[in-house]
């Protein structure tokens, strides 16, 4: 009996210490931003790409693309990726709901160490962003992989084949294509590939409902680049649009 008591106590004590399930938080979009810094992105572009990410997101378009959606707020996990092994979240999952919040993103990322120079794994990086999602402690109904890069993949599986995975989940992946002046010398085709660098990612890289395309013409416009990338994937995020279609960055 008096046994039957004290297991009685020690059931209801673990009930009452349980933490009560919670309903995720919702956001209007769950964005990954997979940053390319394989071996071709030099320290100077490097440079250049952190800066355009960490001041797109205080741009005051931006902002008021968040603030114009149901929630008010979106959710964004930082990745660089570089070849088939080197993937690494650099800024996890963080609520960006004003200007506050997106200044201190964009202050965390201007403090982070570069991940990697390795060759270059599109389909490593598709593979590892979708994964981020299960570990989102926020819940959207539209999830978005953007991925930037400036060459060809050339490291792990078949791009298209990571891509259809991904869009099969319901995952949008959008591109930001940085283009080369100068194909690199050991192989050219990496960066200025047959038919141009956006027509391969149009090909082989974007998918899903309202996937897109965008250029930048050079690492000194990736900051307009990523401004405009954002505000079309927000807005994306209220009104989803059928199909896909490619942009290009004037």
């Amino acid at each position: 009996m008096v046994r039957s008591l004290r297991l009685a106590v020690v059931l209801i004590a673990l009930i009452v210490a349980a933490p009560v399930a919670r309903a995720a938080e919702a956001v209007d979009l769950l964005l990954v931003l997979a940053a390319d810094v394989s071996r071709s992105v030099d320290g100077a572009k490097y440079q250049l790409q952190r800066e355009g990410y960490a001041q797109a997101l205080s741009d005051p378009r931006v902002l008021n693309a968040i603030s114009s959606g149901l929630n008010r707020r979106i959710a964004i996990c930082f990745v660089e990726w570089s070849g088939v092994a080197s993937q690494q979240v650099v800024i996890d999952w963080t609520l960006i709901d004003g200007p506050k919040a997106a200044r201190e993103f964009g202050d965390k990322l201007m403090e982070s160490r570069r991940s990697f120079a390795d060759r270059t794994s599109i389909s490593g990086a598709i593979e590892f962003s979708v994964a981020q999602f299960a570990r989102a402690p926020y819940e959207a109904k539209r999830r978005t992989i953007d991925v930037s890069g400036d060459g060809t993949n050339n490291s792990g599986r078949d791009v298209t084949a990571a891509r259809d995975d991904a869009v099969a989940l319901g995952i949008t992946i959008n591109g930001l294509v940085i283009l080369s002046d100068h194909p690199l010398p050991w192989n050219p085709e990496h960066t200025n590939p047959p038919g141009g660098l956006a027509n391969y990612y149009r090909n082989n890289v974007m998918g899903g409902p309202g996937s897109f395309v965008m250029e930048a013409k050079d690492f000194h416009s990736f900051g307009q680049a990523i401004i405009s990338k954002l505000i079309a994937e927000i807005a994306d995020a209220r009104t989803p649009r059928k199909g896909g279609a490619q942009r290009s960055l004037e």
